[in-house]
């Protein structure tokens, strides 16, 4: 990457040419931002804001107190600052009247990466699939935060208005052929391990061996 950016180290950033090395090595980091803090790359100026944001943001929300006791099985009369005995525990947690997911795709940044309307074309269709993946998947935010949304239906866009969201199979299914649009863009490099697998513990006892090998006889000074 060194190599592929050296134009960049001095003088203002050529977004158009970081755009490409980041297609070439990582479509990702286009939608989901990038800071390559490394002084070998540009004194670490080379970062790239997020085209694809979220936020869950909620109304009326207030605390639901809740409880429980940590049960021991082993030593229930023991000491709980050691870790033992029947422990009971208070835990906040929340609740709300309503709870809305507001996702942003900037277009406007995706075109200015300047990487043409294939390439384009195919980072908006990788940001609507993992939009449309994490509204259809389990939505498990945290422990205790299982969410989903109250109907599909009621996905709407603001901008531009009246946009329907795909369904996953239809970007699923579109996703291939713009891949391949843009395969020559990409760098994929395909490598084959043929070193012996050794498990950690002959490691280990080869290790030991080296070791016990090493020692020094008896009469003899050790270095």
């Amino acid at each position: 990457m060194k190599e592929d950016l050296g134009s960049l180290e001095e003088g203002s950033i050529d977004r158009r040419r970081l755009g490409e090395v980041l297609l070439c090595y990582d479509i990702g980091s286009l939608l989901h931002g990038v800071f390559l803090a490394k002084k070998e790359l540009a004194g670490g100026r080379l970062r790239v804001a997020r085209a694809l944001s979220a936020f869950i943001e909620a109304s009326n929300a207030r605390v639901a107190a809740s409880g429980g006791v940590k049960n021991d099985h082993v030593n229930p009369s023991g000491v709980a600052k050691d870790g033992f005995g029947n422990v009971p525990f208070a835990r906040d947690e929340f609740t709300a009247d309503r709870l809305d997911c507001h996702i942003n795709l900037d277009l406007a940044q995706i075109r200015g990466y300047g990487l043409g309307t294939g390439a384009e074309s195919l980072l908006i269709l990788l940001a609507l699939h993992r939009v449309r993946k994490l509204l259809d998947g389990d939505l498990r935010l945290r422990t205790a935060c299982d969410l989903e949304p109250v109907s599909l239906e009621a996905i709407r866009a603001t901008r531009p208005e009246g946009f329907v969201l795909p369904s996953l199979a239809e970007l699923t299914q579109a996703l291939p052929s713009f891949i391949r649009k843009c395969a020559d863009k990409m760098n994929h490099t395909t490598v084959k391990f043929e070193g012996a697998i050794v498990k950690a513990k002959q490691v280990t006892d080869e290790a030991a061996g080296d070791a016990h090998q090493a020692e020094p006889e008896d009469g003899e000074s050790g270095s």
